[in-house]
């Protein structure tokens, strides 16, 4: 179909906007009021330069406060109207969405509504417009879009049709289905924004929290999939309201824009990730000769040394870390992770697909033909199956208590967590949980984890905190079958390795649960969910920007110890 974007959903120029947004591969665009006020372009000038880019311009917007008004208000809406169309004539656009009154003048009354808006768009035929009518979600008579609908029916004029919009309709917990009693002409435009669901006025809600589709909580295939059954041919338009994006990349926002349209556009399809990762290959970091050390204490040995790269593979049961010796490395950092995948070529294709290309990558002839995109902070993701292996000879099985990465954390640059949030839904086909934020020393540390429909592989997306001492931390989590005994067996050796948990910790999680007082002298903190799953975890201290986690999973435990991270952040900031 046919993708629009409104220009208030990315920040910059108007010219700055209408270059990212054909640059992503927008067909159209929605021109908001605000920004062709606040452009030194002339109108014919703005129409010259979209066409130029290749892009439409398929809508003009908004037009508020119109409709059931008293008699000396509505000459001075249609005096306002007259000139908006003017505009739209020299703009080359034929569509003007008007919005539901919510001025504490708007009468009550249907038919006056009816009757003032038939008079608008009797007026907009003249021009060669028609009127989009939507209800705000606040509208102050007008809210519902069903509402909206029953107006246009009775002013009954072929110019006057309706606009859906995602966030009006659903974060009134509307009932979509409605939308298939509606004829699919009769719907003039379908605007589309997700949004995390937030206890909070909804003019607020919609003006500052909205984002794009995949990256909130609302179930927008579902409500498209309503309005594509009404036989509605027009534009899936994005119209996203939402501070972090105001403040971001203009090109990135806008193709991330695209990848939510095409990801939708799938799952309206019923197409199925062709290759969700079956857990994780390995892991990479960056190392500046130190983490060989941290390693051995952990019970890991050199297994292998690539045949072509300055890369050491590190084994320990089912988990693999390389070490890669990158030239220019000040500090110890993940740059990569390897998925196991079934089909690793589908699953390549299916990232391009979604606007994740593969990396340029030097191979040497003999190198297995590993693919790589890039997550949105720059890490390396890799596609394998377990050809890769034999780029480090043969190798042996190295046993130990610890078993396979259990999961990832990646920080994330504050305008790139809804980015990442929906590059690892869609890209990678992974499940997100609801956010949550967790106190640290120095503010909020917001938090997804997302994960594969089998938990084989997680992944955690943290916001990178501004504040004193913050360092961007990223952390492997590896599984154990008794992470007690490696606790025992690292504080006899290498007790300095492991971070030190305060007793005043322990003091509490005694006195919430009954638990084993050997926790508090090794240091390993305890989480239980609501069906008495149990959790086991202790950090190592950082090494440049890399920790590691041991975690064990009792009883299905499912989560990943948030309530502790506070006490692991706090403890962090005081060494850092």
């Amino acid at each position: 179909m046919r993708k629009s974007i409104a220009t208030v959903s990315v920040s910059g120029t108007l010219t700055e906007k209408l270059e990212a947004i054909a640059a992503a591969g927008f067909d159209g665009v929605e021109i908001f009021e605000n920004d062709l006020l606040a452009c030194p372009l002339s109108p014919e000038e703005v129409r010259a330069r979209a066409a130029d880019l290749g892009l439409g311009i398929d809508l003009y917007q908004p037009f508020r406060d119109f409709e059931a008004v008293p008699a000396d208000v509505l000459a001075g809406n249609l005096r306002r109207a007259e000139r908006k169309f003017q505009v739209m004539r020299r703009l080359g656009a034929d569509l003007l969405l008007v919005c539901s009154n919510v001025s504490p003048a708007a009468i009550g009354d249907d038919e006056l509504a009816a009757e003032q808006l038939r008079l608008l768009a009797e007026r907009a035929a003249e021009y060669g417009v028609r009127i989009a009518y939507e209800a705000l979600a606040w509208g102050r008579h007008v809210n519902e879009y069903l509402h909206a609908w029953r107006v246009v029916r009775m002013a009954d004029h072929p110019n006057l049709g309706t606009c859906l919009d995602s966030f009006h309709i659903l974060s009134r917990g509307s009932d979509p289905i409605g939308i298939e009693a509606i004829p699919g002409e009769k719907i003039f435009f379908l605007q589309l924004a997700d949004a995390p669901l937030l206890a909070m006025d909804v003019l607020q809600w919609s003006r500052h929290y909205r984002c794009f589709p995949g990256q909130g909580n609302f179930d927008l295939a579902g409500l498209t999939a309503s309005v594509l059954r009404t036989g509605y041919a027009g534009p899936l338009s994005l119209e996203v309201f939402n501070d972090v994006f105001r403040q971001a990349s203009t090109e990135r926002t806008a193709l991330d824009g695209m990848r939510s349209l095409i990801a939708l556009e799938q799952s309206l399809g019923g197409l199925s990730h062709p290759a969700v990762p079956a857990g994780f290959a390995f892991a990479e970091l960056a190392d500046t000769g130190t983490l060989g050390g941290l390693l051995t204490a952990l019970g890991f040995a050199r297994t292998g040394v690539h045949a072509s790269k300055p890369v050491e593979l590190w084994s320990q049961g089912e988990a693999r870390l390389l070490l890669n010796a990158r030239d220019q490395v000040t500090d110890p950092a993940l740059v990569a992770i390897g998925l196991d995948s079934p089909d690793p070529g589908g699953a390549v294709k299916h990232a391009g697909a979604l606007l994740s290309p593969v990396l340029p990558r030097e191979r040497a002839p003999e190198d297995a033909p590993l693919d790589a995109i890039a997550a949105p902070d720059g890490t390396e993701i890799f596609f394998c199956d377990t050809a890769w292996l034999a780029d480090f000879g043969p190798g042996a099985a190295v046993p130990g208590r610890i078993t396979h990465i259990d999961h990832v954390a990646l920080t994330q640059p504050l305008h790139y967590f809804d980015e990442a949030a929906l590059f690892y839904r869609s890209v990678l086909g992974l499940r997100p949980q609801e956010s949550l934020e967790l106190p640290d020393p120095y503010g909020l540390l917001r938090s997804k984890a997302m994960s594969a429909p089998d938990g084989a592989v997680r992944m955690v997306v943290n916001i990178a905190q501004v504040g004193a001492g913050q360092q961007p931390w990223q952390h492997l989590a590896l599984a154990c079958d008794d992470v007690v005994a490696v606790a025992r067996r690292l504080r006899a050796e290498h007790p300095d390795l492991l971070l030190p948990i305060p007793d005043n910790y322990y003091d509490d999680l005694e006195a919430r649960y009954e638990v084993d007082p050997e926790l508090r002298r090794l240091g390993v903190l305890y989480d239980r969910d609501g069906a008495g799953g149990e959790f086991l975890h202790l950090y190592t201290v950082t090494a440049g920007r890399v920790f590691f986690e041991l975690v064990q999973r009792l009883g299905g435990y499912q989560g990943y110890g948030a309530g502790n991270a506070p006490i692991r952040l706090a403890v962090q900031h005081a060494g850092a």
